[in-house]
């Protein structure tokens, strides 16, 4: 059985969870909108290469750090390279291996829209405190650390 604040505990842990896909959804859209020329997945792969250690990393390394399978960063890397956002390079060593580079192209529409970037997130953040960013990002990182694990030991599972 279960005491009241066991069930308030439970009720607040399952609407973070609801709100967190929720909130997912919502920002995609309200995102999408920022940029007619890219989605706002398309602007997180652009992020994620951008903060990669290498220049030009691979396509399985982009799509790790997303949390998304290869295939779908291949199709969104396909289209920015249509439109001169990036540069799909066979690897030098392993003509398997796809490495992902920004073009200066790139780099500079960035730099164009920065202002409209820092909008939005201060919009986004706007009645966020110090101690209040602080906690959520603590529990974001708890939050990717479990999900790490249990990713894991469902892969664990499957092998074993």
């Amino acid at each position: 059985m279960h005491t009241k604040d066991d069930q308030d505990l439970l009720e607040k842990q399952a609407y973070i969870f609801g709100g967190i896909l929720t909130l997912a959804n919502r920002l995609q859209l309200i995102g999408d909108k920022l940029d007619e020329k890219m989605t706002l997945k398309q602007w997180l792969l652009i992020a994620v290469i951008s903060k990669c250690e290498t220049p030009a990393p691979t396509l399985s390394e982009v799509a790790e750090q997303m949390g998304n399978s290869r295939q779908n960063v291949k199709k969104m890397a396909l289209i920015l390279e249509k439109q001169g956002f990036l540069e799909l390079t066979q690897d030098s060593r392993d003509a398997r291996i796809l490495r992902i580079r920004l073009t200066p192209n790139c780099l500079t529409y960035f730099e164009a829209r920065e202002e409209k970037e820092d909008q939005f997130m201060a919009s986004l953040f706007e009645a966020f405190d110090e101690e209040a960013t602080n906690g959520l990002y603590k529990g974001l990182l708890r939050l990717v650390d479990n999900v790490a694990r249990m990713e894991q030991e469902h892969e664990e599972e499957e092998k074993g």
